[in-house]
């Protein structure tokens, strides 16, 4: 038992390092991939290449090049072609935190899209600004509608707007309806995670026992929450035919799932195993999520961190979510999204080290540490996380949110109290068949 306390102790210790570079990934150095290697996945100069084959509309902008206008964007953001970059320093300064209105995804089917934010700093007097109000009458196409999806309950947009903050009024923002759906973040998560993890360690065989405490966390209420509000945000640009504003407070964690998982429903490139990929970059690192924040350490652990928070993890679980309810429309699998996660959280590459591009800019993560997206793709490891099912869905996946819908993730949260033997053989299984369907299915010449 000492002994065991003391290697608990230990990993406690180095998974709270106080310096970054003294983890793991600055000293990680393997044979088969090199440093500074396809670090770049999809920067925003590539996404707005792809994007202006589609639209004229918009243009990159580079007026966070030294991170001073917004301190947790990139140093590039797309933004309406209309505004300039003088209007944006105006904006920034109207939105907390710097984060103004930017290009989230288009949606090529009808011209819309979704932004993201974070609240407007109207405070009690309902302060304007005109150049905010200009960026959302410019991205709307005439005679179209635009749908604010503002994370926060109406009783705590209130609060904020005494502290200060507030939200976009109907008389300043014409043409935009908002809707408020409020998602729960921070320790609410944190502590709902914990209860779920003693749920699953339970050794009582009680069934009754193993449902109360199942619900009584609350895991799967929050995964339907998201999940719903995900759909609405796709519904609005999809058949409305609208453009969308996603915000909370500080336009982070609550905006990349939601905006995050729209796309997963909208677009099928995000289903594929390297689009998958340049989405996480896109929205939740470039974005800015703290991952250094939210995931430094997990839910075993006996400290409580004020900004501890399995965000990022619950987007997983909606994704899984998807992924089971259409098994042929994501080139992935499960133990791709279960890496995922575990690498959030201890990694010997530096991929999600820090909380914004502008920390890892300061620290040189890219030319000190190692890319886990050059690891994942090589040929050795690429097969382990791929779907023998997969048929590319061009259209959008609608799913049921009705709670009989929503599973428990067994593959992760169960995984250390069932046998995946039989389930991996079977997928195996599932894998031979099909490639040796497919060789059949090649004709040969005569």
């Amino acid at each position: 038992m000492e002994e065991c306390l003391n290697i608990a102790s230990s990993i406690e210790a180095l998974s709270s390092l106080e310096s970054v570079t003294d983890m793991y990934p600055f000293f990680y150095r393997p044979k088969s991939v090199k440093l500074r290697q396809d670090w770049d996945l999809c920067p925003p100069e590539v996404q707005y290449d792809r994007l202006s084959s589609h639209t004229n509309n918009w243009r990159l902008s580079y007026v966070n090049k030294d991170f001073t206008v917004c301190p947790s964007y990139p140093d590039a953001v797309i933004v309406h072609r209309s505004i300039k970059d003088a209007a944006l320093k105006i904006v920034a300064k109207f939105r907390q935190g710097g984060r103004f209105p930017v290009l989230s995804y288009y949606h090529r089917k009808n011209g819309m899209v979704i932004m993201r934010s974070s609240q407007p700093l109207t405070g009690a007097n309902g302060k304007r600004c005109k150049e905010d109000e200009d960026i959302l009458a410019a991205v709307l196409p005439p005679g179209s509608a635009g749908y604010i999806i503002d994370t926060r309950s109406v009783q705590a947009a209130h609060q904020d707007k005494v502290k200060g903050g507030g939200w976009e009024s109907k008389g300043n923002y014409p043409n935009w309806k908002r809707l408020h759906k409020p998602i729960d973040r921070g320790r609410v998560l944190q502590e709902s995670l914990v209860k779920l993890v003693d749920a699953c360690s339970d050794q009582s065989n009680s069934i009754d026992r193993w449902l109360s405490k199942l619900e009584a966390s609350k895991w799967l209420s929050h995964v339907k929450t998201i999940l719903t509000t995900a759909c609405l945000a796709a519904q609005c640009v999809d058949r409305e035919e609208g453009c969308v504003l996603i915000h909370g407070s500080e336009g982070r964690d609550t905006v990349f799932q939601l905006t995050s998982l729209a796309q997963v429903i909208l677009d099928p490139d995000c289903r594929t195993l390297v689009g998958f990929q340049a989405l996480i970059e896109r929205e939740w690192l470039q974005a800015g999520h703290p991952f250094q924040l939210r995931c430094a350490s997990s839910a075993y652990s006996h400290a409580k961190l004020k900004h501890e928070a399995p965000v990022f993890l619950i987007f997983l679980d909606c994704c899984w979510q998807l992924s089971i309810q259409f098994p042929c429309s994501f080139q992935f699998n499960q133990h791709f999204l279960i890496t995922l996660f575990e690498h959030a959280y201890a990694s010997r590459f530096g991929t999600f080290l820090c909380n914004t591009e502008e920390e890892r800019s300061m620290l040189k993560v890219k030319e000190r540490t190692i890319s886990l997206w050059p690891w994942i793709n090589s040929p050795s490891e690429r097969e382990k996380y791929l779907n023998p099912l997969y048929e590319c869905n061009s259209l959008s996946i609608w799913p049921s949110v009705a709670p009989q819908s929503i599973q428990l993730w067994n593959g992760l949260f169960l995984r250390w109290k069932q046998s995946s033997e039989q389930q991996i053989e079977a997928w195996e299984q599932i894998s031979h068949i099909m490639r040796h369907g497919r060789r059949e299915s090649i004709p040969t010449a005569d």
